[in-house]
Formats: C-alpha cells, structure tokens, sequence
C-alpha cells in the first residue's frame, strides 16, 4: 500500500508540474492550447537525445524546457501572425510536433535504463523529494512572475484585451510570451516523467492537456472557498488529487483502457457541479425597484 501511495505521490507532483503550466493558458489566457499534447512528449524527446549523447540530464531538463518554448512560440506566432484560431493553431503545432518528436528520437521510444538521470545524479536523495523540488520551484516560480509587471499584463490580456492595448503594450507578444513560458513548463513535465518512468515515446503525450485541465479544475472546485489559497497551489493539489483517484480507480479492478473515459467523466462531473444549480424553480423571483426579472446574483450586479 505504501509503495502504491508513492508512486500515486510522484505521478502527481509530475503532472502537477504539468497542470501549473496548463493554468497559464487555461486560467489566465483563455487560450484553449492543445499543443501541450505535443511539447509534453517533446521534453521527453529532447531527453532522450540529451542523454544518450553523455549530456547532464539537469541541463537535458534544461533544453527540454528550452525546446517546449520554441513550441509554444510557433503556436503563438500563429494565432497573432497569421491570424489562425487559437484551438487550430493549437492543434497545428500538435500534430507536427508528432513528426518533430520521431525524428528527434529517431524510433517511436528510446529505453533509459542504460543512461543516467536525475534520479541517479541524486542517488541519496528519494525520488519523490526530487520531483516535488521540481514543483515547488516552478510554482514558486509562477507565483513570483505573476506579481512582476510583465505578470499583471499577462493577466490582463486573459481578462480585458483592449485594456493592455490602451496602455500601449503590444498584446501578440504578451501572449506569445505566455505560450512559451506555459510549454516550456510542460515540456519540462515531460522531460521529468520520461526519466522517472525509463523511457520516453511519440505518443506519451496523448490527453496531456485533458489531464492538466482536470487537475486544475478539480483543485479550483476543492479549494474555492478557501480565498487564502493560491491558484498555483490549487493547480498542484489538484493534480495529485487526480491521479489519487485515476490509481484508486485501478486498484479497485478498472481496466487500464478505461482511463481516458475515467478522465473524461471527473471533468463533467466537476464542470458540472460547478456550474449546474442543484434545486427546481417553477418561477421567477422579481427584485423591486426594476423593471427587470432577475434570477440570481450576477445578474443582479449586471443590471446595476
């Protein structure tokens, strides 16, 4: 029980790097980015190359993020040059990156049994402990780039467009700046699960961004009425909340092929009782002093 709760541990501190850099686009950007499915397994791709060429496999996470980067910015450079759909620009860049990825690897999976990682430069450390540093230092990361000025007009873009432009910041680079840094971390989930796991393959990135999502809304719908947590903290804890209840799930005798389904119905069933109003009205509350019929708070507040 203890070695499956651990390794429940260092899945979700993993994907919970991942879901940090899904929330830039998801949460901050409203930028529906399908590409992570592609960057996620790039990380691993450029690791792969990286360690069997004898580089350190710090500086392949390093490169792995450097190459997550590139990925983001030619979805960016996209969407704001060529003026493409965000969701197709997104998917554009998945789709070649799959190519990118096989050539990069030169076969669909590489082994790393054979060449060092992380966790054997770090042999005294546990493993767990290595990857949660990871995590903590990207949301660390997040948490003080989201404070900078560059940060607030990140925000802003996601919120109110024409905001930023009025104060003269060119809102295509702001948002190219958020694709490269969201992909980047990504990338460097892929880079670290590949080495946790000994191997790394063309398709391991398959629902990358199904994941990410779930984990960030799933952590959202948990600690929503705690305001003194930090949504890079609710991303993280959502994280490892998902793949706790995807291992529960196999433990108790699901289907290893059933997954996907399993992810897709703890995203409706979050979005749902997120948004659904539990309860029946047969009819309509009036609030006097209007004109108006109106059923519930926001609506309120949107006819003052």
């Amino acid at each position: 029980m203890a070695g499956f709760l651990l390794s429940v541990l260092e899945q979700g501190l993993i994907f919970s790097i991942v879901s940090l850099g899904v929330y830039i686009t998801y949460k901050i950007l409203d930028f529906p980015d399908l590409s992570v499915d592609g960057t996620f397994p790039l990380g691993a791709a450029v690791t792969a190359l990286c360690l069997s060429k004898g580089i350190n496999p710090f500086v392949a996470c390093f490169l792995s993020i450097i190459a997550g980067m590139l990925g983001g910015m030619i979805t960016g450079l996209l969407h704001v040059k060529l003026k493409i759909t965000n969701l197709l620009s997104g998917i554009l860049v998945m789709i070649a990156l799959y190519s990118v990825n096989l050539r990069v690897m030169g076969k669909s999976n590489v082994s790393f049994f054979k060449f060092n990682t992380i966790f054997t430069e770090t042999k005294f450390i546990n493993s767990t402990i290595v990857i949660a540093i990871f995590a903590l230092v990207i949301k660390l990361f997040l948490d003080l780039f989201l404070k900078t000025k560059m940060g607030f007009m990140l925000k802003a873009v996601g919120d109110n467009e024409q905001l930023v432009t009025s104060l003269a910041v060119d809102k295509s680079t702001v948002k190219v700046m958020g694709l490269m840094i969201s992909n980047g971390i990504v990338a460097l989930g892929g880079s670290i699960m590949a080495q946790q796991q000994g191997y790394a393959a063309v398709a391991m990135g398959t629902g990358t961004v199904v994941i990410g999502l779930a984990s960030v809304i799933l952590g959202e719908a948990v600690f929503k009425k705690f305001s003194f947590v930090k949504a890079t903290t609710m991303a993280l804890t959502g994280a490892i909340l998902y793949k706790l209840a995807i291992g529960a799930a196999l433990r108790f005798g699901l289907p290893p092929s059933d997954l996907k389904l399993m992810t897709a119905l703890i995203v409706v069933v979050v979005l749902g009782a997120n948004n659904a109003s539990f309860g029946f009205s047969f009819g309509k509350k009036e609030v006097k002093g209007g004109d108006i019929v109106v059923r519930n708070k926001e609506s309120i507040q949107s006819v003052q």
